[in-house]
């Protein structure tokens, strides 16, 4: 049997690094679960660094094969992300400390492992970048012209239905209710999610850069037209049968149906795209 050689320096500045991360992002991270438990906009945050970790462990091989080559430029990338936490710190921003983690952390990899294995490792890397709530400024920036956009197309296919109805901003009137498109109905929810999807099945199932990014990008209309969907059809149940199927079980369980058509769509897509051009890039 193999004796398995221990190099203690290796072993000891591991366990300091992660005891001063865990020491400096400790809260950071903990708001961030929390967010990812409290906030349905961002449960599939649990869900991105257990990927993020299969995907490292599917390339142990290849790693393994890789020499350790120290990088210093990775001291100013870790400088810059601890400039950054402060700026966060002070101005009690958690999206700022919270990008500064991963900051630190590419610049930690690229000074300790140095470039090849971190072009190896860029892909589970930067998918982590999906796990960070957006700030609210940005998320409402993009909630708010969801809102009305999936309001005003809502409203001109019902009108195109028959059905009386009538737009004021995002509230929906129709002759027996009012409903609001509110943010879980923009399509915000949908695309946050559908983007990390989108990002990890483009890297299993495509072989070429364009179609990933291809797929990426189709994961917004797709969220944008499957909500739209899910409006158009609350508002004709609720024209025809009353409130009450606008809210209550219907409502969540429309969310969840609406969702797994956005999963369809985007699997489909995935599929369609597998199938064009080779398997290389030439």
């Amino acid at each position: 049997m193999k004796a398995v050689r221990i190099n203690y320096s290796v072993a000891l500045g591991g366990i300091l690094f992660i005891a001063a991360f865990a020491y400096l992002y400790g809260q950071a991270i903990a708001g961030m679960v929390y967010d990812w438990e409290v906030d349905p906009n961002y449960s599939h945050g649990f869900l991105v660094p257990v990927i993020a970790g299969y995907i490292v462990w599917m390339k142990r091989e290849s790693l393994a094969r890789l020499p350790v080559e120290r990088a210093w430029s990775g001291l100013l990338v870790i400088a810059l992300g601890l400039g950054l936490f402060l700026v966060g710190n002070v101005a009690g921003e958690s999206f700022t400390m919270r990008f500064s983690m991963l900051v630190v952390l590419g610049g930690s990899m690229l000074f300790a492992l140095g470039w090849p294995i971190f072009r190896e490792l860029a892909f589970p890397y930067a998918f982590l970048v999906f796990m960070i709530p957006l700030p609210y400024i940005l998320y409402d920036s993009i909630a708010f012209p969801l809102k009305l956009m999936i309001s005003e197309y809502s409203v001109a296919t019902l009108k195109m239905l028959g059905i009386p109805v009538l737009r004021e901003g995002n509230i929906i009137h129709l002759t027996t209710t009012t409903l609001e498109v509110a943010d879980a109905c923009s399509g915000i929810r949908s695309i946050i999610s559908l983007l990390a999807l989108a990002a990890a099945m483009g890297y299993f199932f495509l072989d070429r850069w364009w179609k990933q990014v291809v797929l990426i990008a189709l994961a917004i209309p797709i969220a944008v037209l499957a909500n739209a969907i899910r409006v158009i059809g609350t508002g004709i149940l609720a024209s025809r049968y009353g409130a009450e199927v606008a809210h209550g079980f219907f409502h969540d369980f429309a969310g969840l149906a609406i969702f797994g058509v956005a999963m369809v769509m985007l699997m489909g897509s995935s599929a369609l795209l597998s199938r064009i051009g080779g398997k290389t890039d030439g």
